[in-house]
């Protein structure tokens, strides 16, 4: 079905979609989502359909007038008095429905041919096969011309009203759908409320094969629902005017790779956007990046490789936004040519090996130390000195691991060739032991490693010494007055720090900032409060 887009703010609105299956409409809260679906339900005339479990559930007052929405179906047969008027709700009209059209259906086979009476499954019976799938320790039953429901592990049936939130949805949905027009355009109102998140996408997908003759049209907050429609066009609606009855739009194309992460950020950012690694509650990222970038809407993500394809494809849309996205990954033992790369593609590389690291800057050190009475020159000697030590003492372990990493990248890079014979794979391969020579890589950093140990390279050792507990090893708390043998007190002194608006705050935000140097020139502008 062609698809009619409402009014445009500043310009015409775009060309009608021509047969769409899937349309997503997303936007933040009051951007105008509901008016929008309403409208193009409105254009869309006798070919809508409009579909709300919250409605058909908990609304029991509101009617639904549309020509043959399931209250409309209902209110046809009402009048010709085989229903009771006193029957309140869309989820109990359906049940009515769905019964009613049972009972047509076995008065007509009873009077019919034996041809006849193998006709296809009535609606009630579609409606009990799919719902029994989706709940298979439940049984429907028909009785007495009610539906009931009866549980595998518990003695006797109950009615449907008994149902869970979710076990009615999911009846509501399946039922409805069937009574739906063909070819019609179903509009569905938050698909997700009352789904478990496991199991929603996979429901969609067997409800879209229910009815392969519609176009389903979801309004939706849910943005792992909205990534689980493959192939959808996704509006993007970031406000209304309901006075004029026009909207701020725009229409991603169908297959746009984003995930819920690029969503969020597309709907609910103001600000450029700094994709981080971290999950924002058991990580330091997201606290110390969003005190250090105040002009940034941090987002974290996870893992590197969620960061980096999130800032590939948000500045992939520009088409459709104003705002830029960088990301922010851990250096871990990535070499200077792995590090440009990143950095050429906006995905920022610290010069230290992890972001703990950054709690051990000097200037972090030092001011960390005078806000709680140490001498700061004193407590940066003492931290440095035991970190060289630290080093000099791990440093055939870290050379080892930073081997694994490089020969890793270049087998991984070596093996994706294009070979036209097994014969020309084989003689590819042979070349690695060459290539990749692993005891060359490890004798180089050894010799790399021990220069920075004997010259004192303080900020050479912070760049690619991976070890969790250095803080505490290196007594970095107690250098600084805090508590000893605590991991987290060094980073919650700097995030206190950071908090703050004196001198102390904005020296540590320098320092850590100076960590990501250099920042490609014509981003400065953006790092910068």
């Amino acid at each position: 079905m062609n698809l009619k887009l409402p009014p445009r703010a500043g310009g015409p609105a775009p060309k009608p979609l021509q047969e769409t299956r899937r349309l997503i409409i997303v936007g933040a809260n009051g951007a105008g989502k509901t008016r929008f679906a309403a409208r193009m339900a409105a254009d869309a005339g006798a070919g809508a359909y409009s579909l709300s479990a919250l409605r058909a559930l908990y609304d029991k007052d509101s009617q639904d007038a549309t020509a043959g929405s399931i209250d409309a179906l209902y209110g046809e047969l009402g009048e010709s008095g085989l229903f009771r008027a006193d029957i309140r709700g869309a989820f109990e009209r359906l049940m009515a429905l769905l019964l009613h059209e049972e009972m047509v259906a076995l008065m007509k086979r009873k009077f019919a041919g034996k041809a006849e009476r193998d006709a296809a499954p009535t609606k009630l019976d579609r409606t009990i096969t799919l719902w029994q799938e989706v709940f298979p320790d439940n049984r429907i039953l028909v009785a007495e011309g009610r539906i009931l429901i009866e549980r595998r592990d518990a003695p006797g049936a109950y009615a449907a009203s008994r149902l869970s939130a979710g076990e009615s949805a999911v009846l509501y949905y399946i039922g409805a759908l069937l009574f739906a027009p063909r070819r019609a355009a179903v509009f569905v109102d938050s698909p997700e409320m009352f789904m478990h998140p496991a199991s929603m996408s996979a429901l969609w997908n067997r409800l879209e094969q229910l009815r392969p003759d519609c176009t389903f049209v979801y309004t939706t907050h849910d943005l792992d629902f909205a990534a689980s429609r493959q192939g959808a066009s996704v509006v993007w609606v970031r406000g209304c005017d309901p006075e004029r009855g026009v909207w701020s739009y725009d229409v991603l194309p169908p297959d746009t790779p984003l995930g819920p992460e690029v969503y969020t950020a597309l709907i609910g950012a103001r600000k450029p956007v700094l994709f981080i690694e971290g999950d924002g509650q058991h990580s330091i990222d997201a606290r110390l990046y969003a005190l250090v970038f105040k002009d940034f809407t941090v987002r974290p993500l996870g893992s590197c490789n969620k960061v980096i394809e999130a800032v590939r494809s948000f500045n992939g849309l520009t088409d459709f936004h104003h705002l830029m996205a960088m990301g922010i990954v851990d250096r871990d033992r990535r070499d200077d040519r792995e590090v440009a790369y990143l950095r050429g593609h906006r995905v920022m590389v610290p010069d230290v090996a992890e972001v703990e690291n950054l709690c051990m800057l000097p200037d972090v050190v030092r001011a960390v130390a005078e806000a709680h009475g140490q001498h700061g020159d004193k407590a940066v000697a003492a931290v440095r000195r035991s970190l060289l030590r630290l080093f000099a003492q791990q440093l055939e372990r870290q050379a080892l691991e930073h081997t694994r990493h490089r020969v890793k990248g270049i087998v991984e890079h070596r093996v994706d060739c294009r070979c036209n014979s097994i014969a020309e794979f084989e003689n590819h391969i042979g070349r690695l032991e060459s290539i990749a020579n692993p005891r060359e890589i490890y004798e180089e950093l050894c010799v790399e490693f021990r220069r920075y140990v004997k010259t004192g390279d303080y900020g050479a050792v912070l760049r690619v010494f991976n070890q969790k507990s250095m803080l505490l090893e290196c007594r970095v708390p107690e250098r600084c007055g805090l508590k000893r043998n605590d991991r987290h007190a060094m980073p919650d002194a700097v995030l206190r720090l950071l908090a703050g608006t004196d001198a102390r705050a904005e020296a540590v935000r320098a320092a850590i900032r100076g960590a990501f140097a250099p920042v490609m020139a014509e981003d400065r502008a953006g790092w910068k409060e």
